[in-house]
C-alpha cells in the first residue's frame, strides 16, 4: 500500500519536468525511452481489437444483416473488408508505428495534409462525447437490472393508455374491431388488420425514465442526474484506465477486450434453447436468405460503409495505438488478426441477437422482422425487452449490460488515447511527466461537453452528433489520407519504409497492396462518398423532425472539422521558406525590360509558388523512423539531400534578378 500511497500519486500527477527525467509511463525495458511502448504485443493486440470491435458490431451489423439478403450480405462484406479494410487498416497501422508518433505528427511525411491529421483528432474529439454518453447509458441499464422483476418488464403504472404488455393488432370483421386478434384467431386476413402504435413497456421506460425525454430539441429541459452520474462515473473509470497511458489501459483491456467474448457465448448458448430461436436465426443469415440482393448496389454500399466503420478507419486511433509498437514488430500480420477478429465477432453477435429476438417473436406471435431494430433500439428497446421475458431475467439483463459496457469502454480507451497523445507529442517539454495530469483534464472536458446529452433533449444531441460527424466526414478523411500516402508521399517510397521494418518483400508480394492503395481503396471511397452525398437526409429521432438551427449546427461541426485541412494548408503555404515580398518586387518591373528579362521574370513567378508547394507535399526533416538505430543510411542520405538542396534554394536567384534591376 505503501508503494501506491498519496505521494506516489501526487508526484505521478504534479511531477516537475526538472527533477523527473523520464516519462512516468515508460519502464525501463522499453524500446523508446521517450515515448514507451506496449508491454507485450498481446496488449497492442488487444487494445486493437477492443478499438476496433464496437457497439457497430452489435448493434449494427447483425441488422444490416437481415436487411440486405441475410447470409447473401457476407459475401459484400467481406469482399469490401479484403479490397478496402484490410489494406486500409494495416496502410494506418504501418504509418503509426514507422514514425512512432500521432495522426498529426505522422503527417511530417505530407505537412500540408498536416489538416487531415488535426481533423482526425476532431472527430475523435467529438464522438468521445457522445460515445461517453452511450457508456453512461450502459451503465445506468446495468445497475437498474439488479431490480426483479426488471424495471421495464410492464408499463409504468399511472402511465398513459399507449403502453400495452402486448401489440395490440384489431381485424376489421364486418365493420367490427376485435382486439389482439393475431393472437386469438390466425384466420382474419392480412388486408383486414390494423396495427395499433402503442409503446412496448421497454419502450416506455426508455423515454420516460431513463431519458425522460423531451418533445425535440428546442425543449432542453434540466439535467437527467441519474445520467449524470452515471456519465461522470463513466469519466472516472476512463480517466482510472489512461492515468499511465497504455502501460495501465493495456492491463485492463486483458478483461474489457476479452469478456464481451465470455457474455456473447453465454447468451448465445442460452438463446439457442428458446423456443423460436432458430426462425430468428433463419431470418439473420439461415435459408431465408436473398441471393437477389447482391444484384442492389445499395447491399454493396451497406458493406463497404460497415467495413470502413467497424474498423474506425481515419479515426486516428489505428495510428495512435501502433505508434507504441517497437519498429520492428510484425505489424503486416497483426493487421489481419485484427480485422479478421473485428469481422468474425460482428458475424458471431447476430447469431446471439437474432436467437433471442426469435423468441420474443415467437412471444408475441410477430414475424421477426416486425421486432427487429438497430442502434439505440436495438440495445435499449428491443434486446432488454427480449430479455424481460425470460427466467432469472435479471442476470442476462446485467450480463448484457455489462457487455456493453466493456465495449464501450475499450472504444472510448483508443479515443482518450488519441488526444493525449497529440497533445503529449506536440508539447513534450510541457507535458510528457504530467500524463495523468492531461488524461484527467481531458476527461473532465469531455464530462463538461457530454452534459448537453444527458439533459431531457439529450439522445437528440447525442443522434444529430453521430450522423454528421460519425458518417460521410470519415470517408474525405480517408481519401485524403490515400492520396496523401500513395500519390503524394509516393506508394513506393511507402513501400520502402514498410521493408526497413518489416524485411525485404518480393515485387509480387507488393503487388496487391499496391494495386488497393492505388486504384481499388480511393475508387470505392470516391465512389461511397458520392453516392453518401447524393441520398443525405436530415437526422430525425424516432420520427422527430430537427429545427433549422440544430441542423446548421450539425453542418457547422462538419464545417469545423473539414476547415482544418485547407486553413492549415494555406497558413504552411505562408509560412514556407522565401520572402513573398520579392515576387511582388519582380511584378512591378518587369514591364519596364526587354523581353528576355521579361521571360526571366515570368519564369521566376511562375516556379515562385509551385516550389512552395513542391517543399510542402515533400517530407519534411523530421520525418524519419522515431529512433537513430532505426533510420539507417537511406534516411541519413536523405536529410543531407534536403539540406543540400535548401542551401542551394532557387529563392536566391529570384533576390539576385530583383536586386540587378532595381
Amino acid at each position: 500500500m505503501r508503494k501506491y500511497g498519496w505521494n506516489s500519486f501526487k508526484d505521478l500527477i504534479f511531477s516537475n519536468p526538472a527533477v523527473v527525467d523520464q516519462d512516468p509511463h515508460v519502464d525501463d525495458g522499453d524500446e523508446n525511452s521517450d515515448r514507451g511502448n506496449w508491454t507485450s504485443k498481446q496488449e497492442y493486440i488487444l487494445s486493437t481489437i477492443g478499438y476496433a470491435v464496437g457497439l457497430g458490431n452489435i448493434w449494427r451489423f447483425p441488422y444490416l444483416a437481415y436487411k440486405n439478403g441475410g447470409g447473401a450480405f457476407l459475401i459484400p462484406y467481406f469482399v469490401m473488408l479484403v479490397v478496402a479494410g484490410i489494406p486500409l487498416f494495416f496502410l494506418e497501422s504501418a504509418f503509426g508505428q514507422f514514425c512512432s508518433q500521432g495522426p498529426i505528427n505522422i503527417w511530417r511525411a505530407v505537412p500540408i495534409l498536416q489538416g487531415v491529421g488535426v481533423a482526425m483528432v476532431m472527430v475523435t474529439l467529438i464522438v468521445s462525447i457522445y460515445y461517453n454518453v452511450i457508456i453512461a447509458y450502459s451503465l445506468y441499464y446495468m445497475f437498474a437490472s439488479f431490480q426483479s422483476p426488471l424495471p421495464w418488464s410492464s408499463c409504468l403504472s399511472g402511465a398513459h393508455s399507449n403502453c400495452s404488455d402486448t401489440p395490440l393488432v384489431y381485424c376489421n370483421v364486418s365493420g367490427v374491431l376485435v382486439a389482439n386478434w393475431t393472437q386469438e384467431n390466425s384466420t382474419c386476413p392480412s388486408s383486414n388488420m390494423i396495427t395499433v402504435p402503442v409503446q412496448s413497456p421497454s419502450e416506455q421506460y426508455w423515454d420516460r425514465v431513463a431519458l425522460q425525454r423531451s418533445s425535440g430539441l428546442d425543449e432542453t429541459g434540466p439535467v437527467v442526474w441519474h445520467l449524470a452520474l452515471c456519465l461522470l462515473l463513466s469519466s472516472m473509470l476512463v480517466a482510472a484506465a489512461l492515468i499511465r497511458g497504455i502501460k495501465s489501459s493495456g492491463k485492463v483491456v486483458y478483461f474489457t477486450a476479452t469478456f464481451p467474448y465470455v457474455v456473447i457465448v453465454i447468451l448465445l448458448i442460452r438463446g439457442v434453447t428458446l423456443e423460436g430461436a432458430n426462425d430468428g436465426i433463419e431470418f439473420y443469415i439461415g435459408s431465408q436468405s436473398n441471393w437477389t440482393k447482391l444484384t442492389e448496389a445499395q447491399v454493396w454500399k451497406d458493406a463497404a460503409t460497415q467495413t470502413f466503420y467497424s474498423l474506425s478507419i481515419a479515426w486516428g486511433g489505428v495510428m495512435t495505438l501502433a505508434s507504441y509498437n517497437n519498429f520492428h514488430n510484425n505489424v503486416f500480420k497483426d493487421s489481419f488478426v485484427v480485422t479478421l477478429t473485428n469481422a468474425g465477432t460482428s458475424v458471431f453477435a447476430g447469431f446471439a441477437i437474432f436467437s433471442i429476438l426469435g423468441h420474443m417473436a415467437h412471444i408475441y406471435k410477430l414475424p421477426v422482422g416486425e421486432v427487429v431494430k438497430e442502434g439505440f433500439g436495438l440495445a435499449f428497446i428491443a434486446y432488454p425487452d427480449a430479455l424481460s421475458k425470460l427466467p432469472i431475467s435479471p442476470l442476462w439483463s446485467i450480463l448484457f449490460f455489462f457487455m456493453l459496457l466493456t465495449v464501450g469502454l475499450d472504444s472510448q480507451f483508443a479515443g482518450i488515447e488519441v488526444i493525449t497523445t497529440c497533445l503529449i507529442d506536440a508539447f513534450p517539454k510541457i507535458f510528457k511527466s504530467k500524463r495523468a495530469l492531461v488524461t484527467i483534464m481531458t476527461s473532465v472536458i469531455l464530462y463538461l461537453l457530454g452534459l448537453p446529452c444527458v439533459t431531457r433533449a439529450g439522445i437528440y444531441w447525442v443522434t444529430l452528433i453521430d450522423q454528421f460527424v460519425a458518417s460521410w466526414v470519415l470517408l474525405i478523411l480517408a481519401l485524403m489520407e490515400i492520396i496523401g500516402v500513395s500519390y503524394i508521399y509516393g506508394g513506393n517510397r511507402f513501400i520502402k519504409d514498410l521493408e526497413m521494418m518489416l524485411g525485404t518483400k518480393s515485387f509480387s508480394f507488393w503487388l496487391w497492396w499496391r494495386a488497393c492503395w492505388f486504384f481499388i481503396s480511393p475508387f470505392i471511397i470516391v465512389v461511397i462518398l458520392v453516392w453518401s452525398l447524393m441520398t443525405v437526409t436530415p437526422p430525425t429521432y424516432e420520427a422527430v423532425q430537427y429545427p433549422g438551427w440544430g441542423l446548421a449546427l450539425g453542418w457547422c461541426m462538419v464545417a469545423f472539422i473539414l476547415l482544418w485541412i485547407p486553413v492549415i494548408a494555406v497558413y504552411k503555404m505562408m509560412r514556407a521558406e522565401g520572402n513573398p515580398w520579392k515576387v511582388c518586387v519582380c511584378y512591378n518591373i518587369w514591364r519596364k525590360y526587354d523581353d528576355l528579362q521579361i521571360k526571366i521574370c515570368s519564369n521566376t513567378l511562375m516556379s515562385y509558388f509551385p516550389q512552395r508547394l513542391k517543399s510542402l507535399c515533400s517530407p519534411s526533416e523530421k520525418w524519419h523512423p522515431y529512433l537513430d538505430i532505426h533510420r539507417t543510411e537511406r534516411y541519413t542520405e536523405e536529410r543531407c539531400h534536403r539540406r543540400k538542396n535548401r542551401n542551394n534554394k532557387p529563392e536566391t536567384n529570384v533576390n539576385v534578378i530583383s536586386s540587378s534591376w532595381l
